[in-house]
């Protein structure tokens, strides 16, 4: 059988990050907002929405609420639309940022790691 088309396991980072979202009216909104931005992939599914990025993802909330029509849209509605991301998450009260490496992560929200000796 050929390896062509199987998953294969390394333990090198991708460098992406992402979101699976409800394909509901808030997650449409989401992603079309979202695709409009240079290197961000969106996949559509039935009943949910992938959205990608090499490296970081920041979700502006005032954009996704305009695109709703809506006067708010917080980072506790962002989540409740999120059915799961990976990469590191950040949530600040007017964007949601999203990392593929910890650290820059970390240095998004001023916190020093600690230095490896």
């Amino acid at each position: 059988m050929s390896q062509e088309g199987q998953l294969k396991f390394e333990r090198t980072s991708s460098n992406r990050c992402g979101v699976t979202m409800s394909a509901g009216v808030e997650g449409t909104a989401v992603a079309e907002v979202m695709g409009e931005k240079p290197g961000v992939e969106i996949r559509k599914y039935p009943a949910m929405i992938r959205i990608d990025a090499d490296n970081k993802l920041e979700f502006d909330l005032e954009e996704i609420a305009e695109a709703l029509g809506v006067e708010e849209f917080t980072p506790e509605d962002f989540e409740i639309e999120t059915s799961t991301h990976y990469g590191r998450m950040v949530k600040l009260d007017d964007r949601v940022l999203l990392f593929a490496n910890p650290e820059d992560a970390a240095e998004a929200i001023g916190f020093e790691l600690p230095t490896k000796e």
